[in-house]
């Protein structure tokens, strides 16, 4: 919807966008409570807005400068409802998700800020959970967004797809979608601990990558590839009682043997050529999990082999996290120990409740069972949602007096 409306009025009016998707869910709370959630909510919503565009267009076209690639269309009653019908349509609104993913990702902003407007705009996330993918306090992420779109609001019109710059933007593109399907996976959200729908939101976001040729590369490829081989476990993250389970202890039958497929057949078509994106490392990490029975029976040596690679080009407090403990795995506890003490910038991890977490795990192999309940308790302090409190609540429940 904001896509579709900012193509009517302009990224200079991405308030106004904004404004009138409120105005539609606010009128959908209002009509829905008396007449019933429609058959198909979502074309509701959309007519809605559609409506709400059209009037703002008739009141305001002599006091307000709307997309200047509508032009005149918007200028006469004539072929003004038919312009407006246009943005809605689901081809138009298709191409315009995508050049509002690029618009976000304008080259007079740092790739952080970058990111954290296509969650913020696209995708609809709020401060505190983009906060919370980046490791960083909320407000300084309020700063960043408003910094964001003011300077989006110098643009007049939603980035063209045959720009030169397509490429260059593309890489960020894809580490937005990677950081909301993450904000799904494990998430930072008040409520629960896995928001699935946000994995498949990402999911259709990279098909829709996938299906326009420019973007059709390998690392989109291996993106994909990663989306998959995660997603196809996501029913087993969480038992019936909604309590996170941990990877070890997973039902590897409820697995969706159909996403691992899809996914390892995308990692065959994606390793074609010479490019090896960090999304290839973290497919074949992936496809290392997904080919094994057992926890015992994975190739960790594969795993901290390819967790090696993103160490040596982009170093990161929460890849070399993973490092020290697929290291734990496969040389011992009190290697991941010391692997997770060798961490860089280890301070960035603090409000992050799993590096605790492993350590308490690692603490407990040693039988230093003091210092795995200290490291237990760390976790519960920072948990992010009940969900997450629950399950590090019950690991430290678990560790002998």
């Amino acid at each position: 919807m904001v896509a579709a409306l900012t193509r009517i009025f302009g990224v200079h009016n991405l308030p106004l966008a904004e404004d009138v998707v409120q105005h539609a869910f606010l009128r959908a709370f209002e009509v829905w409570k008396l007449r019933g959630v429609p058959e198909n909510p979502s074309a509701w919503l959309m007519a809605t807005a559609k409506h709400r565009a059209l009037d703002i267009v008739r009141n305001e076209r002599t006091a307000r400068t709307f997309a200047p690639e509508l032009g005149r269309l918007l200028d006469t009653e004539w072929t003004m409802a038919p312009a407006v019908a246009e943005a809605f349509s689901a081809h138009t609104i298709r191409d315009d998700q995508l050049r509002m993913m690029f618009s976000c990702c304008h080259p007079q902003l740092p790739e952080e800020a970058q990111i954290a407007l296509m969650l913020n705009i696209l995708c609809g996330f709020g401060a505190d959970e983009i906060a919370g993918a980046f490791l960083v306090k909320r407000s300084a992420m309020e700063k960043r967004i408003t910094r964001g779109k003011k300077v989006l609001a110098k643009s007049r019109k939603l980035f063209d797809l045959t720009d030169v710059e397509f490429s260059s933007r593309l890489d960020t593109v894809r580490r937005g979608l990677y950081l909301l399907f993450n904000e799904g996976y494990h998430g930072s959200s008040a409520r629960v601990a896995v928001r699935s729908e946000l994995c498949h939101e990402a999911m259709r976001l990279v098909a829709m990558l996938m299906d326009h040729a420019p973007s059709n590369s390998a690392a989109t490829g291996a993106l994909a590839t990663l989306l998959c081989l995660h997603a196809s476990r996501l029913r087993a993250r969480v038992n019936e009682r909604g309590e996170i389970t941990a990877l070890a202890e997973q039902d590897r039958s409820q697995w969706d043997a159909a996403l691992i497929a899809q996914g390892i057949t995308l990692l065959e078509d994606a390793s074609v050529g010479e490019v090896f994106s960090t999304y290839h490392i973290e497919a074949v990490i992936a496809a290392a999990h997904s080919h094994a029975k057992s926890i015992g029976d994975t190739n960790w040596g594969v795993i901290v082999l390819m967790y090696d690679r993103p160490m040596s080009i982009a170093p990161s407090p929460v890849v070399s996290l993973n490092r020290a403990i697929a290291i734990g795995e496969r040389d011992g506890a009190a290697a991941g120990l010391q692997a997770i003490r060798d961490i860089a910038d280890r301070e960035r991890l603090d409000a992050y409740p799993f590096y605790f977490a492993a350590m308490g795990e690692l603490e407990l192999r040693l039988g230093n069972n003091a210092a795995a309940r200290a490291r237990f308790a760390d976790a519960v302090r920072v948990a992010r949602n009940v969900t997450e409190r629950r399950f590090l609540t019950k690991r430290l429940a678990g560790v002998p007096a």
